[in-house]
């Protein structure tokens, strides 16, 4: 299962979500540590979705880049 993560970078760190698993965050001061901490806090979502017998979302937020013309 492959879910669409938005990495946006802050004045001091970065952070990350889930756009499919609402609630699932996380935070890094590098880009890698953003990478791994969000990869560790979708482990955990959906181990906590499956304990509660929650059903797990189908990915369905498609992610693409729009090249704008420079001006």
């Amino acid at each position: 299962m492959k879910f669409a993560v938005i990495i946006e970078k802050g004045t001091k760190n970065y952070s990350a979500y889930v756009p499919d698993l609402p609630g699932c965050v996380s935070t890094g001061m590098t880009l890698e540590d953003v990478e791994r901490n969000i990869r560790e806090a979708m482990e955990l979502h959906l181990e906590g979705m499956r304990q509660e017998g929650e059903p797990i979302p189908e990915p369905s937020t498609y992610c693409e880049y729009v090249e704008m013309p420079h001006e």
